[in-house]
């Protein structure tokens, strides 16, 4: 718009100054005419009085003269040398007496030459151009001076020439002042909405939907910043209702990760991590640190660094993992295989935090078409509980093997003998035999039954407890045990406290109990030594939500004791102190069957022991109540 204001303006000016140049140019033509004219009608007149001498009547004619017309500006004489002798509207008597110097025509030298022809020139003036016309003086073919005549330029062409100036001014003026007031309003109700609608658009596009325009316009215009402010409600709405269901599913993922058991962390294609769950910070103790943003692998122990930093680089970058042994698939099968989102899977044995095995499974995290890979997925099993089962089920059934296989010989061995050889032995010798082949059946059948007790009480089976009587539980014990204490000169008693109330538990389980203790002390108690059945109140003590009764049960013995490294493994399985003291006796489950059995009472086993004083194995039950057998009702069936 500015441009082709300028442009019009420019134009419109030059045709007004061309228009005013050409009448002005026409006017001084007409002023040059009428002034060469004028001058020689002037000179022919003036000239032979000038010749004579006759200055009064020159003065009297050229005043007549210049007082007729207006057109005239000044007439002025001078000699044929250009000193000035008279003039008008000033003499040549005024001009000597008010200055100093003398004035003269300044004529070309050649001058007198072309004398016979007028002098035309203009010139500007503060009162306006003035056409300058110079007659020679010639009489009777002699030259006596020159004539100056000033004439005044037309004034109806000078006040045409000055009201084209300032019309043209005046509408050069009017034409800016409109693109002016154009541009202001303009600006005030186009360029101020669009520049509205602009921010609104940009502030949209960065997100902020609670961008709106208030500005009061109808029309085409206002119609289009409604539209935009309902647009961005309608965005804003939708953005709402989107934060909603994003931050519920949020925290339905969150949720999920901190309550599975599985450690999980989640990181990006630049291998940062962006989640992490409880059970992985525990694992790779990160509990406190700051690992979300960070590197993976700045902040994994060392081992694990090592064997996963190329997995995850390869597939960062899109790359198939190859199999652990070293040799890499065929195209096809990477080309299958990129597309799973299953990667690899890892074991190791981690030493730090604390000693664990963990399982590391690396998942593809791909985009909607399963086409970009937009981070990884990394799940941590700490399989140390299963690892140690599985070298306690081989280690169970490697002993079971040996303690089977070594009966299982000694009973074939003897038959054996006395098929083969027993009609060469003696009496006393196929009964010793037949003696030795029975004590190692009995001891078969013990150890099968040991083996399916355990069993049974480490499988999921759950027991009804009731009311049991502990002094019944002792004197049942006390008689079964009483003809082998006796033959070994060992004293059986029992110490149960007066009234001592019924306590919570499995009579069965509870009697299988002592008689395994009483029978492990008989094993390493000699004669003379003394094993005793103890059962008494305690104090109350603090228990969830309420104050409950207890009673504590000790068998004692006066035998070899236990060594204080063998103390922590003595309710393992198959662990028999007997070896230390080079004795076949037993199987080594009777502790681990204690164990389990009151475990399954929810309480603990515990012992005291002292080489060459004794051992005494005690534990606490609680106080028999209906209110108490609810409870426990109410925690199996939770």
């Amino acid at each position: 718009m500015a441009a082709a204001t300028l442009v019009v303006s420019l134009l419109m000016s030059g045709l007004t100054f061309w228009a005013v140049n050409t009448i002005q140019q026409d006017a001084r033509m007409n002023d040059t005419r009428f002034g060469s004219d004028l001058g020689l009608l002037l000179a022919a007149n003036v000239a032979p009085a000038i010749a004579e001498g006759n200055l009064t009547e020159v003065a009297r004619f050229t005043n007549r003269f210049y007082s007729s017309t207006s057109s005239v500006r000044y007439m002025i004489y001078a000699d044929e040398s250009g000193k000035i002798f008279y003039g008008i509207p000033y003499s040549e008597e005024e001009v000597q007496n008010s200055l100093t110097i003398e004035r003269r025509i300044q004529l070309p030298e050649s001058y007198a030459q072309y004398s016979e022809l007028p002098l035309v020139r203009q010139h500007l003036t503060p009162d306006g151009q003035v056409t300058d016309v110079f007659v020679p003086l010639n009489y009777q073919g002699k030259y006596w001076g020159v004539l100056a005549i000033g004439i005044n330029a037309n004034p109806t062409v000078v006040a045409s020439s000055h009201l084209t100036r300032d019309v043209t001014i005046a509408v050069f003026i009017s034409i800016w002042a409109m693109v002016i007031l154009g541009a202001v309003f303009n600006a005030l109700t186009i360029t101020r909405p669009i520049k509205e609608l602009l921010l609104g658009v940009k502030n949209i596009a960065a997100g902020n939907f609670k961008q709106r325009i208030d500005l009061p316009f109808k029309g085409e215009l206002g119609e289009l910043i409604s539209s935009f402010n309902e647009m961005a409600e309608r965005l804003e709405r939708y953005e709402e209702q989107n934060i909603e269901e994003l931050t519920a599913e949020k925290a339905k993922l969150e949720t999920l990760m901190s309550t599975i058991a599985d450690g999980a962390v989640l990181l990006d294609t630049d291998l940062h991590v962006i989640l992490v769950n409880p059970t992985a910070q525990r694992i790779f103790g990160w509990e406190g640190l700051p690992v979300v943003g960070e590197n993976v692998l700045h902040h994994l122990p060392a081992a694990l660094t090592v064997k996963l930093t190329k997995p995850l680089y390869q597939i960062a970058t899109s790359e198939t993992i190859a199999e652990e042994k070293g040799d890499f698939p065929s195209d096809e099968a990477v080309k299958t295989h990129s597309r799973l989102p299953e990667i690899g899977e890892f074991r190791l044995t981690l030493t730090e935090p604390t000693q664990r095995t963990v399982r590391i499974l690396l998942i593809k995290v791909l985009d909607q078409r399963t086409e970009t890979i937009k981070g990884i997925a990394m799940t941590v099993q700490d399989i140390t509980r299963e690892v140690e089962l599985n070298e306690a089920k081989s280690q169970f059934i490697s002993n079971v093997s040996h303690e089977l296989r070594t009966p299982l010989f000694n009973i074939k061995s003897f038959i054996e003998t006395l098929y083969e050889y027993g009609e060469d032995l003696s009496e006393a010798e196929r009964r010793e035999f037949l003696d030795t082949a029975n004590h190692e059946t009995d001891r078969l059948t013990r150890l099968v039954n040991d083996v399916l007790d355990l069993s049974r009480l480490e499988s999921n089976r759950t027991y009804v407890l009731g009311a049991v009587d502990l002094l019944q539980t002792a004197e049942q014990t006390l008689r079964t045990y009483q003809l082998n204490a006796k033959d070994k000169g060992i004293e059986l008693s029992q110490e149960i406290e007066p009234n001592l109330p019924p306590v919570v538990g499995h009579y069965d389980l509870l009697l299988q109990v002592l008689a395994n203790l009483v029978g492990n002390s008989l094993k390493f108690t000699k004669a003379g030594g003394k094993i005793t059945i103890r059962a008494y109140n305690l104090e109350s003590t603090p228990y969830p939500l309420e104050e409950i009764e207890k009673v504590r049960i000790e068998v004692s013995d006066t035998g070899i004791g236990i060594d204080k490294e063998d103390q922590e493994a003595i309710f393992d399985r198959f662990f028999r102190v007997e070896n230390r003291v080079h004795t076949l006796e037993g199987t080594g489950l009777g502790l681990s069957i204690v164990r389990n059995i009151i475990e399954k009472h929810n309480t603990t086993v515990h012992l005291v022991s002292e080489v060459g004083i004794g051992t005494t194995f005690w534990f606490d039950l609680p106080v028999y109540s209906e209110e108490l057998i609810q409870s426990y009702q109410d925690t199996d069936e939770n």
